[in-house]
Parts: structure tokens; sequence; C-alpha cells
């Protein structure tokens, strides 16, 4: 019989300033749990509040929550070291943080640990995490970059001291719907070590509802579980062809996630390399199809070489606090991108399991970690009961109420403070034109933010699509949203509904809006730099649009080659066709990443983003970090200066 660690996953160290420390992990054994902090500079020990939680998803899995109010307030600047002790509920044994996660101390020290900084002087940002991308024409072991694995070799070498403040993980920390089959393979063992609860789901909505887990686990053909009536085939259009994106990417719903156990599973394999120790990747007997076969194998290489850097991931996380949000990929591709796709998602109980069952690991796996305050007993207790009894009525009314939940945005009391957006949840629908892109965020969720950033002399702000994006790409998805095929290229930019555009660039305009306003996003797998500022204002605020994508995925190389430079040309600061954009009356400065090639505004390459302020918030370097610790700046050129 296989022994399974103590711990699956974590610590993950999230939301922790001088007034709380937030931590994540994931046992396969109820215990109690002491959390214990020594600061340099201090004699004794804070005296804390702990609040833990324990939420069983499994024979053998639990969740630990734990969030700690220290009686005073932490010291800034300095070491605190964290020690978690788990405690067996039966036999009452003792387990200190050096007996179950040894290897996630750094040299020097024994126990985890973390800073908090003063100012942020250095943040460090990424997204689209996928475990089996493989750039084109390579091995897999050359194009093995793994953004937070990078991280990890960062802090080891840097003075604590000198740590980055924060790690923004901006979107698409999963892929739910674009999955390996070795990755669905291996979720599917972990759902049977670890005791995982099958799911109920009606035979009226799976024409062949065996079990998902392990008799029809249905490799490579989850896009034909709806059964094939009428009433169905817009569905099938809707949720599961919109990934099928030839311009985009390659994306595909043949192995999309499904039940709830399969994504509890998911964050464990990608955050940890504990499960991954009793895992068998031979290609499983139901396979039979050649072509899958060969697909299956090609994919294994690539796992596997997603799983070698895991334990540095691991190692990382438990040093920095993480604030997250999803993009589209933690629950869906295109998730509520039209009014139309709501419709018809929601509309049916298989697709809004699906999407419900993704946003339930959210809350679970991300979503509380990054505002504890958000979410009362009353919300977790029902989680708890719907773990005990998935697939029931619980189940369904816990969807109900987080596809409705309207707090999923977060403010971090940083300086300058970090101000993260729900761009998937608030939308401005086209009612007359329901096919049409929504906007990212409603007319009242903008004012909100308005509010929120009214006399703030700098701010942070996260927004996991660009705001200021590439406007040849724009106009690309413009083009195919105006030949009703918005689906096909993911048209999905804060310019695409004109309420939202219009509304947004107001924001900036604002008398009292802050004057440094650093922008980070993600999502389009690859990187850029803006400088902005707006025309005809006597103190114009400054901003800089910062993109860094992917962590482990990268743009189509020679297309995005080709995009790059027609960009350039065809958005000139000359050309006439920077009057039709609905950021007109902006100057426009794209930085030049270093050793670019002439025309190159873009970088594609996996890593993560490495930002550097000063003390009023402005950035004074802006890198990304690739492989082999290499660092790549992005330069101004005051030539590049343009006019929309």
């Amino acid at each position: 019989m296989q022994t399974l660690p103590l711990v699956l996953a974590g610590p993950i160290l999230r939301k922790t300033n001088p007034h709380e420390v937030t931590l994540w992990l994931a046992t396969s054994q109820p215990v109690d749990v002491t959390l214990s902090l020594q600061c340099d500079g201090l004699d004794a020990s804070p005296v804390l509040t702990v609040n833990h939680r324990q939420i069983k998803s499994g024979d053998k899995l639990y969740f630990q929550l734990i969030h700690a109010i220290p009686e005073s307030a932490l010291p800034i600047e300095e070491w605190i070291g964290y020690d978690i002790v788990l405690i067996d509920a039966v036999s009452k044994q003792e387990h200190p943080i050096q007996s179950w996660a040894a290897d996630l101390s750094y040299p020097g020290y024994t126990t985890p640990g973390f800073i908090i900084q003063k100012n942020i002087k250095q943040l460090l940002h990424g997204s689209c995490r996928k475990p089996h991308y493989c750039r084109q024409g390579d091995s897999p072991e050359e194009s093995n970059t793994d953004g937070l694995a990078l991280v990890d070799s960062l802090l080891e070498r840097t003075p604590v001291k000198e740590w980055p403040a924060v790690l923004l993980l901006t979107g698409d920390q999963i892929y739910a719907d674009d999955v390996a089959g070795p990755m669905l393979n291996a979720i599917h063992q972990v759902i049977q070590q670890l005791g995982l609860a099958d799911e109920d789901i009606d035979d009226t909505v799976l024409e062949k509802h065996q079990s998902l887990h392990s008799s029809a686990p249905h490799y490579y053909e989850r896009d034909r579980i709806l059964p094939q009536r009428e009433e169905t085939k817009e569905l099938h259009k809707q949720f599961f062809g919109g990934v099928k994106k030839p311009i985009f990417t390659s994306s595909t719903a043949q192995n999309h996630l499904i039940t709830l156990s399969e994504v509890l599973a998911m964050y464990l394999l990608v955050w940890s390399p504990a499960c991954w120790a009793n895992i068998d990747l031979t290609c499983p007997n139901v396979i039979q199809d050649s072509a899958k076969r060969m697909r299956y194998e090609k994919e294994k290489q690539a796992i596997e070489a997603f799983k070698q850097p895991l334990k540095h991931v691991r190692r990382a996380l438990a040093h920095l606090p993480t604030a997250m949000i999803f993009d589209d990929h933690d629950v869906t591709d295109d998730w509520n991108m039209t009014a139309a796709w709501e419709q018809s998602a929601y509309g049916h109980p298989l697709s809004k399991r699906i999407i419900g069952n993704a946003l339930t690991a959210y809350l679970l796996c991300q979503g509380w970690g990054n505002a504890p305050e958000q979410f009362d007993d009353a919300m977790l207790s029902q989680l708890d009961q719907t773990l005990q009894s998935v697939g029931g009525q619980q189940h369904d009314n816990l969807i109900d109420q987080l596809l409705t939940f309207e707090q999923w945005h977060y403010e971090w009391p940083t300086h300058p403070p970090l101000i993260v957006l729900d761009t998937r949840t608030h939308r401005w629908r086209s009612e007359r034109h329901p096919q049409r892109p929504s906007g990212l965020m409603d007319w009242q969720t903008l004012t909100d933010l308005q509010q929120a950033l009214i006399d703030h002399k700098a701010v942070i702000m996260v927004s996991p699509a660009p705001i200021f994006g590439v406007k040849l790409i724009e106009t690309v998805q413009r083009i195919f949203t105006f030949l009703g095929k918005p689906l096909v290229v993911d048209a999905e930019n804060w310019m695409a509904h004109s309420g939202s555009a219009h509304t947004l660039m107001n924001l900036f305009r604002h008398p009292k809006t802050p004057h440094h306003f650093v922008i980070l996003s993600g999502d389009v797998h690859y990187s850029f730099v803006y400088d902005i500022e707006v025309k005809g204002l006597q103190s114009s605020p400054h901003i800089w649009q910062i993109t860094s994508s992917g962590l482990r995925n990268e743009f189509p190389k020679r297309l995005l080659d080709w995009f790059d430079r027609l960009n350039r040309w065809l958005y000139a600061p000359w050309s006439p066709l920077n009057i039709f954009t609905k950021r007109r009356g902006m100057w426009i400065s794209p930085r030049k990443p270093d050793n670019a090639s002439r025309g190159e505004r873009l970088l594609n390459r996996s890593g993560i983003g490495l930002v550097t302020l000063d003390e009023e918030g402005k950035p004074i370097q802006i890198q990304q970090l690739t492989g082999k610790n290499k660092a790549i700046a992005f330069r101004q050129d005051p030539q590049e200066r343009r006019f929309e």
C-alpha cells in the first residue's frame, strides 16, 4: 500500500502584512494546527490569535486555512520565520515544519519565513502557467522554463531584505479547459489515492454516466460527452467550440476538467511535487486510437519536464506573500465572454456544474487567501458541507451562491496600494447584441473602482487582460466580432466594448486619479511595456502598462513576429488608423526589450516579470526573467512616443 506524505501541497504564504499572516496547505490526515513566528530583533515570539479552519475534501485530503492576527504589529523589513506544527487529530503526535518540509528552508535558515516591506520596492508578476506547454520545434527539455521556479532561484541568490515584496499571479494559474492526457491520468490517480468523491451527474445530462474518474474517463473526447440533442447544439458551439482557435491558440477542450475532485487534484499537482511520487504516467489501455496514443506520449514528455522543478515552485510559494486572481482558463476558456455565451453555458446543467466546480475550487485554493475577511463563516461552512455531499442539492446551492458572489476583487494595504480587479464576473453585457463581447467591467464596478482610486498618489493595479494592448491584434479581434465570430479569436480586450472603454479612459482623466499608475497584466502569452500619458491634462497621470505572459506559455512565434512588425507600420505615429482607436488622446511609448531585432517590441519568452519601483511608486526598472536566470530589460526609446 502506498504511503502518502502528511503534507500534499503548501504551505503557500498568502495575504500577509504587519497585522495578519495567511497560510494555505493541504494534508492527507486531519490535524490540529499551531503557528508560531520568530522575528529578528524581538526577544519573544509575537502573540497570535490563530483562526484555523480545516475543510475535508476526501478520505485523505484536508485543506488547512490559517489566518493569524498578531496582538501587536509585526516588524517591518526584518526576517520573520514561521513554524507550522501539525498535530495528529487521533494520536496527538506533533509534527513541526522541519519534520515534514525540511527542504523548504533556504541556506542559513531553519524554517521558511518572509519579509514585510515598508514600501513595495520590487514585485514579481506573471500569468498563464500551462503544464504541457512545449515550444514548437523544441524538445520538452529545451522549452522547460517555469516562471515560478525562477522565483526560487532569485530568492536563493538575493539577501532576504532585498526580496521582492509580493508575488502576483494574474490569471490562468491552472488550465481547467486545456489538459494533457497524462495530466488527466495523473489527476484520476490522485483522486483514487486520496479517496476523493465521485460526483453524481444526472443521467439526463450524460448519456454515459459511468465514473469519469475510472471506468469511463473520456480521454481526448470530453467534448463529446453532452448528448447529441437539438437543444445542446448551441452549447457545444459556445462552450466546447470556443477553444478551437487557429489564430491565437491551439487549445482543446477534449480533456476539459468536469468534476470538483478533478479540479482540486489539479491544484495539488501544479503546486507541489508530493502527489507525483506515486503516479504512473503509462498510457492507459482505454486509449486505443493510435493517433491519440502518439499524442499522449508527446504530452507525457512535457509533463515529465513540468514535474522536475516543482520542489522549487513549492519553496518559492512558501516565502513570498502571494496574490492571485482568476482569468478564463482557471474556469473555462472564454468564460462570460458574451451575453450569448452566458445564456448557453448557465442554461445547461452540465456546463453550469463545470463552471461552478472550477469556481468552488478557486474559492478554496486561490480566492480565500487573497482576502480572508471577504469569506464569512457561513460561506466556508457551506463549502465544507458541499464537499461532504458532492453532487447533491447542497452542491448546486453553493454554485448558485458563487455565481452571484460580488467580492472576488480585493485590495491589499501595501505602499503603493495593490488593487486587483475581477474582470470576469462584473461584465458590461451587450444586451442588444448578445453575440458581441461584453465589457470586462460594468459601469457600476468601474465607478466603484474610481472611488477606490481617489486621493491615492500612486497605485499598483492588476488587470488580468492588458488595458492598453497591441492595436493590430485588437483590430483583428474586432473584425472577427463584426463577422459574428468573437469566440474564434478570443476577442476579449478592454476596447472591445465602447461603454467600458470610454468609462475606463475617463477614469484616467479624473482630476483626483493617482499620479502614478502601474498596471500589471498577463493573458496574452507575450510580454510588453508601454509608457502612457493623457494629452491635454496639465498634470497627466503617468501610466505604465506592464504585461508579463506567460509563466509557462508562449504565442506562436512566426505569427507574433508578423503582428509585431505590422503593428508598428500600421499604427505608426503618422498613421491615420490611429484616429479609429477608442484610446485616442493618449501618448503611447512602447519600450524595446534588450537585444530585440529591428521593429521588435513584443517579447515572446516564458518567464516572470520583475518590476523595481522608486519611493514614489514609479517603475525604474522593468524586466522579464527567463530561462537560465537571464533578465531581459525593457528600455525606453523617446523616438517611439506617439499620440493616439
